[in-house]
């Protein structure tokens, strides 16, 4: 007997006077129940049971329903990345660089992720003292934390740069490889970046004594042997301005070491083997130069003594941040660590300019690849959501979000990867004049720019997640908190804005000149194809458009300039990157989306230095702006 006869045959039974309505129907039968059959206490009916038997009550008790939203899937990130692989065919096509990196995508989808995510459900925590309060300052991190470095090792993921099996082209496959390796190694990039910046000083300055053993431990393959490096900068008045904040002192030793005293408010990956730090040596009356001129720079073990206590460093406190909590980052008290001087003395902050280009492109690699993953996600997404009807594939507005997406996600990649083109030139011997003078203008250019950029992408798609991506355990807010510190770390916007006008002042306009001649380069090459001609001609006079700004700025006072630095770099970047998706849209290899990825780009305002230029905002009186943000008048009702 059906249980809708059941029913019925128990109500005509019981002489019930309720209401039933069967309909012979083969659709199945809906009961929704009302606010009173859900009272606590009270028994459930024989009716009740019987729906519920058939299956026709499913939130009941412990049931949620059949309908479940399938997750987005993390698949090769190598093999899913059309604009990677057909970038390397066209500069190396190299058999062996490929497979390797495909090779590595797969490890990074089916098991680095999940170690990524291990990294950031268990973060570092501090343990000041053990059980019989000695004080230790272990910093505890998690297995998958430990597994990082070893497979940083192994990969090569930093001895790439350094064993140039590739020549030229060997940082561009050790930062191909760190693109695919970002958004799933938990943050690991962050000493990673700070281990090569460490590397290639010790490399410029020359690799001996007392950091030979060293540079090779920080450039091997193999993990037993691996070091990390720390880069301790930031005092509690420093932040970018480490020559006026810099408090730390370095007392000379009758062996030729020193012992540094100082506080590092902020040392990022503190579990660090080694470090290099700033600090001013004292003479034998206690006296430090003041500012930049009295900066040696340091190299100094991390090391604990027989007690197991740390030498010369005591851990105060580990720092609470919005984002990259899977990494150690902590307040030290340097209190007679000690050390050997690398730099010349008072030659600390010139010696470290290498390590701060190194991390800045690190950290440009890291919001390229932040940009790519969320877009690979949320592509994925769209084929297993429905909404209205239809996949979000299906619907034209959301897809329309998505390539405007991707076309910013194309653009910061095609911009990383040539200032890592311009890196490869130079430690192979083979850059020009030309090349140097390009890559230490565009280093600020596309650090301030593509961490920008991540920001918004990575915003976006979240977005796309709907509710999910605001949901912790989806793993998807973690990639906005951590693409935040991307703009902030080695130089906020505004500091690297103005860094790109020491630049042009420190080399007497010629960074400029080199970027106007190879810009003009690359939209030459692309001047026969008449399906690019929209964009060459976008960004041809976008060009002449800066052109014009920089001859006018020459004859104003500084300030002119400085207040027009953070559009000046945008024009830079916007038009350089356009510049470069055009480029790259020529090549033999190159795809229809190639071509629409340029045209898309280039339909943006290329040079809002000019535009802010015409409107008169470099003009006006800077007090308007400050009287415009203390604003605190109380107006009449």
């Amino acid at each position: 007997m059906s249980v809708s006869s059941a029913l019925l045959s128990r109500r005509v039974a019981g002489g019930s006077c309720r209401l039933w309505c069967v309909i012979p129907s083969p659709r199945p039968l809906i009961h929704v129940r009302s606010a009173s059959v859900a009272e606590p206490g009270r028994r459930r009916s024989n009716e009740e049971q019987l729906w519920e038997a058939a299956g026709y009550l499913p939130f009941t008790r412990a049931r949620i329903g059949p309908f479940f939203q399938e997750n987005p899937v993390l698949k090769n990130p190598f093999v899913e990345d059309a604009l990677l692989r057909g970038y390397l065919k066209r500069h190396i096509p190299q058999e062996v660089i490929l497979s390797d990196l495909c090779a590595f995508g797969e490890h990074v989808a089916k098991e680095v992720d999940g170690w990524g995510r291990e990294c950031e459900v268990n973060p570092p925590r501090l343990v000041h003292f053990d059980p019989w309060g000695r004080r230790v300052d272990h910093i505890v991190t998690s297995h998958a934390w430990k597994r990082m470095k070893d497979l940083s090792a192994q990969e090569g993921i930093v001895a790439i740069g350094y064993e140039r099996s590739f020549g030229e082209w060997s940082r561009v496959y050790q930062m191909s490889k760190l693109y695919l390796f970002s958004p799933s190694s938990g943050l690991y990039t962050c000493p990673l970046a700070m281990t090569d910046g460490a590397a290639k000083v010790i490399q410029s300055l020359g690799v001996s004594w007392p950091v030979e053993d060293a540079y090779s431990r920080l450039t091997t393959r193999h993990p037993e042997r691996f070091w990390t490096s720390g880069q301790w900068m930031t005092e509690r008045q420093g932040g970018s301005d480490v020559g006026n904040g810099t408090e730390t002192v370095a007392v000379p030793q009758t062996d030729g070491s020193y012992k540094l005293h100082g506080f590092k408010w902020f040392t990022s990956a503190t579990d660090a083997d080694m470090t290099l730090t700033l600090a001013r040596v004292q003479d034998k009356t206690g006296a430090t130069i003041p500012g930049s001129k009295g900066l040696s720079l340091f190299y100094a073990e991390v090391s604990r003594d027989e007690d197991g206590r740390l030498r010369g460093i005591e851990v105060q406190r580990l720092k609470d941040k919005l984002g990259t909590r899977q990494m150690p980052t902590a307040e030290l008290l340097l209190d007679g660590l000690p050390a050997r001087r690398l730099s010349e003395e008072g030659r600390g902050v010139s010696s470290i300019a290498n390590m701060l280009t190194i991390t800045r492109i690190h950290n440009s690699v890291s919001a390229a690849a932040a940009m790519r993953r969320v877009l690979q996600l949320a592509r994925d997404y769209a084929t297993r959501r429905t909404a209205f009807g239809k996949l979000l594939k299906d619907h034209p507005l959301h897809m329309q979000t998505l390539a405007r997406m991707e076309v910013e996600s194309r653009g910061a990649f095609l911009l990383v990867m040539d200032v890592c083109r311009l890196l490869g030139r130079e430690e192979s011997g083979v850059a020009t004049e030309h090349d140097a003078h390009l890559l230490r203008l565009l280093t600020p250019v596309v650090k301030l720019y593509t961490g920008k950029q991540a920001v918004a992408v990575v915003s976006e798609g979240l977005e796309s997640f709907g509710g999910q991506g605001y949901i912790e355990d989806t793993g998807l807010p973690g990639i906005l908190r951590d693409a935040q510190v991307l703009s902030i770390w080695e130089g906020t916007t505004n500091v690297l804005s103005l860094d790109v006008l020491r630049c042009v002042a420190r080399s007497s306009g010629m960074v400029l000149h080199a970027y106007f001649s190879h810009t003009k380069s690359l939209l030459a090459g692309a001047s026969s194809v008449s399906s690019l001609a929209p964009a060459v001609t976008a960004v041809g006079g976008a060009l002449c458009e800066l052109e014009e700004f920089v001859q006018v700025a020459a004859t104003r006072a500084p300030s002119y300039l400085e207040l027009a630095a953070r559009d000046l770099a945008y024009s830079l970047a916007r038009i350089y990157t356009g510049a470069l998706l055009i480029d790259h849209a020529c090549w033999k290899g190159a795809s229809p989306s190639d071509t629409y990825a340029a045209l898309r780009w280039c339909e943006q305002d290329l040079c809002p230095v000019a535009r802010n230029q015409r409107r008169g905002h470099y003009d006006s009186n800077t007090s308007l702006d400050a009287a415009l943000v203390f604003d605190q008048s109380i107006q009449d009702v």
